[in-house]
């Protein structure tokens, strides 16, 4: 396997290119939009830039790598002769079984088709297409480039030799692989997002702040970061719609989003990428305040 398709150039499917490019593949970056590959292809010349200053990469690797990256608009083009496609769109059920019906019509008969979602069950991806044998999950982590793991999860009808072919690829571009059955969630998100809606809801409920709720699960917890932060980070549109994933696919109360993270939602306030969730965002800046919508429960 020496090429591979990643469909979407937005945080993760950057990150999924600038991993897979800086261990040796060549790599065919998909998006509809050419201004959003053009954003990418700065993107992950600056993270590589950052690897060079902390010398980790030199800068002959660092050149090779993005020069065995390249852009395509048209799916087609992009897939064509490639052993794995990685899909790393929205987190959208509708728009993921749109990209696999068109991945399936246009790619090898033997080409391996990969979902990086966080959520969606890979079983309904897998059930419009007429592989669903070679249909499997590849959930990387954000920062792509800096988090080991990459979570693998197995449909109803992936091959076993296609679970293992996944499982050898990500150890060869360095990731550590953990496998998951595909059931709401898998296993990160299902821990994770709980405890992220139960942090939204102690807020809601005035327990505490923004600030001591993510002060006391870093210092108690050591924790690298907040719920609440974290949760900007992720973006709120995501969590939200992993979290309704959940409560509907398993059908449990307990995963029912919390009313100030519908309500944030709506408004459009929905973290880091918005320059307002929890925090505010200043672009260019590290520093970050608790947004002032929030500030007054204390």
């Amino acid at each position: 396997m020496k090429t591979v398709t990643v469909i979407g150039s937005g945080t993760m499917g950057n990150g999924i290119c600038h991993v897979f490019a800086q261990n040796g593949f060549n790599v065919h970056m998909m998006d509809i939009n050419q201004g959003a590959l053009d954003k990418a292809m700065g993107t992950i010349g600056k993270n590589m830039d950052r690897q060079v200053a902390k010398g980790t990469l030199t800068q002959e690797d660092k050149d090779a790598s993005v020069g065995r990256i390249k852009t395509f608009t048209d799916m087609a083009e992009a897939v064509k002769d490639v052993q794995l496609v990685v899909e790393a769109a929205t987190e959208n059920v509708d728009l993921k079984l749109n990209i696999f019906r068109q991945l399936d019509q246009h790619c090898n008969a033997d080409c391996i088709l990969a979902s990086n979602t966080s959520s969606i069950s890979i079983t309904k991806i897998a059930s419009v297409t007429k592989r669903p044998g070679k249909v499997i999950g590849m959930h990387f982590m954000n920062p792509v480039p800096v988090i080991k793991l990459v979570e693998i999860i197995n449909g109803y009808a992936t091959d076993a030799s296609v679970t293992e072919t996944i499982t050898e690829l990500s150890k060869a571009i360095g990731k550590i692989p953990c496998s998951a059955n595909d059931y709401p969630g898998f296993v990160a998100n299902r821990i994770l997002m709980p405890m992220i809606n139960e942090a939204i809801i102690t807020l809601q409920e005035g327990v505490a702040s923004v600030e001591a709720i993510d002060s006391i699960m870093k210092l108690g917890m050591a924790h690298p970061m907040g719920p609440l932060q974290l949760a900007d980070f992720i973006g709120l549109d995501t969590c939200l719609s992993i979290l309704n994933v959940l409560h509907n696919g398993i059908g449990n109360p307990k995963y029912a989003p919390a009313t100030l993270l519908v309500n944030m939602v709506q408004a459009g306030y929905l973290g880091a990428k918005s320059g307002e969730g929890f925090y505010k965002y200043t672009p260019g800046s590290k520093d970050i305040v608790v947004s002032e919508r929030l500030a007054h429960i204390k």
